[in-house]
């Protein structure tokens, strides 16, 4: 039987990735372990697609879905244009609840500056809370993406924000009451107002214009799948400097009290970039000027080096992503 989230690595390669067998000579990026987003040769232009679901919020769940696709859009430096929305609804539920859904969805769309242009919508038993799977697409120049494969030894790594930005939020709003054990409202109120700063279309077209080796918005598998993903892609290794990252108190104590970990813990709102020495000091000053938090927490090694993070003076090797924290807690 397999384990709640995404399927780890050497089962999606096997399973999945290694199934497809049919090409087409207009896809420049395809499906691969790692690759959020899929990259298809329209002539002067690329168009650049990425697919994602919303299944463990449920309070915030029409903003997340515009969210988590548009930052996958980012990730390549790109802006996004249009999504659509694939939005299933359990028995039970209410004209108001679909209202709420849209409103948190069409308010999102308008602050990534992204339109909604389709989707479909259905009642059904075969899901016992919302699931909407959404659909980003966005235009840019030919070869203007930025990518994983392009990382380089030397390369700074760069995180904006905070780790567990995104599941901190959610476990907030869905376990307020529980919380309320080991928080303070105004502790739980900070928590959730955290699901604000979960788009980083900022992040990813300021990086993007400066240029970068690659971005990785922080999904599911937290900051540490983060990096690792993208490592697997170039085959490089990474020295994480644990000490440095990026995080909110009210996060640690959240994590504390469910024994997570927040490096592994789903950060959309988060961005991994990684940039070349020359561009390291201007992205951070960009996005300082942006109003983003930035901190450089680590630096691309060759791979027989292996990917490491080094937190209180120990050094630890980085295990693939696995399972995201945030399914310890919401069952």
């Amino acid at each position: 039987m397999l384990k709640v989230g995404k399927l780890d690595s050497d089962l999606l390669k096997a399973s999945v990735i290694d199934k497809i067998k049919f090409r087409r000579p207009e896809v420049l990026v395809r499906a691969g372990v790692g690759e959020d987003c899929a990259v298809i040769d329209f002539g002067e232009y690329e168009c650049v697609m990425s697919t994602d679901p919303i299944t463990a919020s449920v309070a915030d769940i029409g903003r997340l879905a515009i969210h988590i696709s548009c930052n996958d859009i980012a990730s390549n430096g790109i802006q996004p244009v249009g999504i659509m929305l694939a939005v299933m609804l359990p028995i039970g539920t209410t004209k108001k609840d679909v209202e709420n859904i849209m409103a948190q969805a069409a308010e999102a769309a308008e602050a990534c500056g992204v339109e909604i242009i389709g989707g479909h919508t259905e009642v059904t038993p075969a899901v016992n809370k919302p699931v909407i799977v959404s659909t980003a697409i966005g235009r840019g120049k030919k070869w203007q993406s930025a990518s994983a494969e392009d990382i380089q030894v030397g390369d700074y790594i760069i995180m904006t924000k905070s780790a567990g930005l995104e599941g901190t939020g959610i476990i907030a709003s869905d376990y307020e009451e529980e919380l309320l054990k080991v928080l303070t409202r105004e502790e739980i109120e900070t928590a959730k107002q955290l699901l604000d700063d979960v788009s980083v279309v900022k992040e990813g077209t300021v990086a993007g214009e400066i240029g970068t080796n690659g971005m990785h918005d922080v999904t599911e598998g937290g900051i540490l799948g983060a990096i690792w993903e993208m490592c697997q892609i170039a085959g490089v290794g990474a020295q994480v400097w644990g000490d440095e990252v990026l995080v909110a108190d009210v996060t640690k104590k959240i994590c504390k009290y469910y024994g997570i970990q927040y490096m592994r813990l789903i950060s959309s709102g988060s961005m991994i970039i990684m940039a070349k020495p020359e561009k390291k000091d201007e992205i951070l000053k960009k996005l300082a000027v942006a109003g983003v938090a930035a901190r450089v927490i680590g630096r691309i090694v060759p791979a027989e080096e292996g990917l490491t993070i080094t937190e209180n003076g120990v050094t630890e090797p980085i295990d693939p992503p696995r399972a995201d924290e945030l399914y310890k807690v919401v069952k």
